[in-house]
């Protein structure tokens, strides 16, 4: 059966002097008394983060608010519901479960608290009427920068319930600016975290990149929601193609086109080699990129870069050939110094 009407206004007229959180922690040991038979109050403790006093005062209030709770002393003690006492879970099947719960372990692999750990706890059935099967499908939304992106994105989803406006230095190739935005939503996409919101100096939506967020901090200032526009956020919004490229690459890196363009950005010649096609969006892009290939790529077309990257590469060679020089002139001073 649903909550009945009086266990939703027990809570909430029991703890509307408490904060939010104390209404979903009682509503989260609830879930976990009706999934398990029994458990004890340490369980509960170390699953809420929180004392085996405060355990005992959420019990009280469960009590107080007509939920037929029974507690046992002893070895096999622990806290119980009725038997009678059930919600019927009939309305999600085993397969729309084990999506929901790959979700939110999904949300959980950078998510700097315990949050989606509780929820799925809440969300796990043991019932034999309700088998949740092991997923065949992992999603880790973590990355090499978790230890300093999961504070931000605490942070940017606090603001966003609280509507409260952050501001932050951000680093872009246009330069750094300081930014104060209304945060809206928090986007992974293109294997990174994004903040969409209003910025309050381009007078727009912008999407902001967390890695490039530096000294994020909620103002506490408060803002109004407005009417939003449509979230589409394709890969050309950010990365316009603003020209074509022609390359011919050697076989070795054609892992590399498959992964970062697709099969269809080559056509195989005859000599094994590879003519690429594909758009890019600003000189230094493609620079940048031609020069992770190393000698495995030439490129032909924009016909005007090819000089600039002959200058580019010459730089390079000049920088540390000059530096090799240096060493080999000081080793062979050093030399003829010892022969003296």
């Amino acid at each position: 059966m649903a909550f009945p009407d009086p266990f939703c206004r027990g809570i909430i007229r029991i703890s509307k002097k408490g904060p939010l959180m104390k209404i979903d922690r009682l509503i989260g040991i609830l879930s976990i008394l009706l999934q398990e038979e029994k458990v004890t109050a340490s369980y509960l403790a170390e699953t809420f983060e929180v004392s085996r006093r405060t355990i005992s005062r959420d019990v009280e209030v469960l009590l107080r608010a007509g939920i037929p709770l029974a507690t046992s002393q002893g070895q096999n003690g622990g806290i119980s519901i009725m038997p009678a006492y059930r919600i019927d879970r009939t309305v999600l099947t085993s397969s729309e479960m084990q999506s929901i719960l790959t979700g939110l372990r999904s949300l959980d692999s950078v998510a700097g608290t315990s949050r989606y750990q509780q929820l799925m706890k809440k969300l796990s059935l043991n019932q034999a009427s309700m088998q949740v099967q092991e997923s065949h499908i992992m999603i880790d939304l973590s990355s090499w920068y978790k230890s300093s992106l999961s504070p931000k994105i605490e942070l940017i989803r606090g603001a966003i319930e609280a509507s409260h406006s952050v501001n932050f230095h951000y680093y872009a190739p246009s330069g750094e600016t300081e930014r104060i935005i209304d945060p809206y939503l928090l986007v992974f996409q293109w294997s990174s975290w994004y903040v969409w919101g209003y910025c309050r100096q381009r007078k727009d939506f912008r999407m902001f990149k967390l890695n490039r967020i530096q000294e994020l901090r909620d103002t506490g200032e408060h803002y109004e929601k407005l009417s939003l526009p449509p979230f589409e956020c394709s890969p050309e919004d950010p990365y316009p193609v603003n020209f074509q490229v022609t390359a011919i690459c050697g076989p070795e890196i054609k892992w590399r086109l498959i992964e970062e363009f697709g099969m269809d950005c080559f056509k195989e010649q005859e000599d094994g080699r590879l003519l690429f096609e594909a758009g890019f969006s600003s000189r230094e892009n493609l620079f940048g990129w031609l020069l992770s290939m190393g000698d495995q790529i030439e490129l032909i077309e924009p016909e005007e870069f090819r000089e600039d990257m002959a200058e580019l590469a010459l730089e390079i060679y000049e920088k540390y050939a000059g530096k090799r020089k240096g060493r080999l002139l000081a080793t062979s001073c050093k030399e003829g110094y010892n022969k003296m």
